[in-house]
């Protein structure tokens, strides 16, 4: 596997004696010290450029990094195809265990959403003067009143949706509505709680993925245990075991936060929760 020091002087080599190339700079994980470092870490690098149709036209110009596994042109997906003059780009996994997210940009696109990053290359000195690395940009945010109502607002109710759900055993909606309504709240406010507790000067980083550091061990399984099995009873003690770290996490964020908490929302949409668990198949009423 190459070093990064090879990776990066062959990344520097090729932006210098490429004339179309006028800077280069490289971003994410690698320019954060509080990342841990580790095999897996990308190199996120942005060729700065005058124009990108001569790189998007003969596409084996990167051949020259390394044979690849495989890769993915995420610019040529039917969503992105408005900014391919402004930007374009390559995932690309190496056989030697490196991968390169590259992207070509012009120097207007790319100025305007630098945040933090380490100039590799800057032949006509347009590259701002970068700042101290840090994460601060991805730092938690403490929540306003709204947000944090808004927030059990939405776990709460849509535990309706998986309540019928699972009185229907229709698994699929279930479980979907688990990871991308309701999964989504409780992270939010576990998210909110590791920010409280060390004064909202903290990243978690992406998807919580940090959280085992930062939460108790308890805590953490408990959120473990509240993915399931994709089996009726496994999911509704799932299902219980969100709504107990929630309360917990929820009542813990509004007293030190002094955030107004509606604990009559909750309780109903938990006791509904009890009711329909224990609701008769051949039932002809909810109640």
């Amino acid at each position: 596997m190459r070093s990064e020091k090879e990776m990066l002087d062959l990344i520097i080599k090729t932006a210098m004696e490429d004339s179309r190339i006028r800077a280069a700079y490289l971003e994410g994980s690698r320019t954060n010290p509080n990342v841990p470092k580790d095999i897996f870490q990308d190199f996120d690098v942005v060729y700065i450029v005058e124009e990108t149709s001569s790189f998007r036209q003969d596409k084996n110009w990167i051949d020259r990094f390394g044979k690849r596994l495989y890769m993915q042109y995420p610019e040529e997906t039917p969503y992105d195809w408005a900014d391919v003059e402004n930007s374009y780009g390559w995932l690309m996994q190496f056989s030697d265990g490196n991968r390169l997210d590259l992207h070509v940009a012009t120097k207007e696109y790319a100025l305007k959403s630098l945040e933090t990053y380490i100039t590799l290359a800057d032949k006509d000195k347009i590259m701002p003067k970068a700042q101290e690395s840090s994460d601060e940009p991805y730092w938690i945010k403490k929540p306003s009143q709204e947000e944090f109502s808004c927030t059990c607002n939405e776990f709460w109710w849509c535990l309706n949706n998986v309540a019928k759900g699972l009185w229907r055993e229709e698994l699929p909606y279930v479980l979907d509505m688990l990871d991308f309504a309701v999964r989504p709240m409780l992270k939010r406010m576990l998210e909110w709680k590791i920010g409280m507790e060390h004064s909202f000067l903290i990243s978690a980083g992406k998807s919580l993925k940090y959280m085992k550091e930062y939460l108790p061990d308890k805590e953490y399984k408990q959120f473990l245990a509240a993915y399931p099995q994709a089996e009726t009873d496994k999911i509704w003690d799932a299902v219980f075991e969100m709504c107990d770290l929630f309360k917990k996490t929820t009542e813990e964020v509004s007293e030190k936060l002094n955030m107004k908490y509606n604990q009559t929302e909750a309780l109903n949409s938990e006791n509904y929760l009890k009711h329909v668990q224990k609701l008769p198949k051949d039932a002809k009423a909810v109640y």
